[in-house]
């Protein structure tokens, strides 16, 4: 009787167990996430109503990818100053805590940089890394070619370095991938063209699924 009941629970145990790895298997197989990866541009896109109607007001429609690609590379559209537009501003960062206006500074300045580039007749990457580095950037460019280029700008970052090197020193982190070029970021303009084009490949995607 007893070894009769010891191979009855031992049974159950084994179904038991069975069935309970037969349960996560499927619940790991019915899992949306693994083919249903989220959009990485989800929060700026959000923006790209305000941004256009912002642009339109200069006629310059025809640049929301490329702001919306900014904006995804100074914030990725979270919190209160996703355009990072408070210093162009003439105010401490993140001194401006509202999208709305974070977007028409933002724009703002990308025009003022857009028009005295193409008055300097630049590249529009030198523009791209105005952004970034300030119109003093576009100015160097003229003095050197008219064209962008990252050693142009670690040249540019490591004046304004040498300038007030107290300041700009990424923080004494000899290990972050910017230094000793700690003025601005001398890959944003590379960065941002980068994600001009994610968000292109994006909308030619969801066109196609839905044709």
């Amino acid at each position: 009787m007893i070894k009769f009941l010891k191979n009855s629970i031992g049974f159950l145990l084994v179904v038991f167990f069975g069935f309970f790895i037969l349960t996560i298997l499927y619940s790991e197989e019915t899992k949306q996430p693994a083919f249903y990866p989220s959009d990485a541009f989800e929060n700026v896109k959000k923006y790209e109503p305000l941004i256009s109607k912002e642009l339109a007001e200069y006629q310059l429609e025809e640049y929301t990818p490329l702001v919306l690609a900014l904006m995804q590379q100074e914030s990725k559209g979270v919190g209160g100053d996703p355009m990072q537009a408070s210093e162009s501003a003439g105010l401490p960062r993140n001194t401006i805590e509202d999208p709305a206006k974070s977007i028409e500074q933002g724009v703002k300045y990308f025009q003022k940089s857009l028009q005295y580039g193409k008055e300097r007749n630049v590249d529009e990457l030198t523009v791209i890394q105005a952004y970034n580095m300030g119109t003093g950037y576009i100015d160097f460019i003229v003095k050197n070619g008219g064209k962008h280029s990252e050693d142009l700008a670690k040249e540019f970052s490591m004046i304004q370095v040498k300038k007030q090197p107290d300041i700009y020193n990424c923080g004494g982190d000899k290990g972050n991938f910017r230094y000793p070029y700690c003025y601005g970021d001398f890959t944003y303009s590379t960065k941002v063209q980068k994600n001009m084009n994610s968000l292109t490949e994006t909308a030619s995607a969801k066109k196609n699924d839905q044709m």
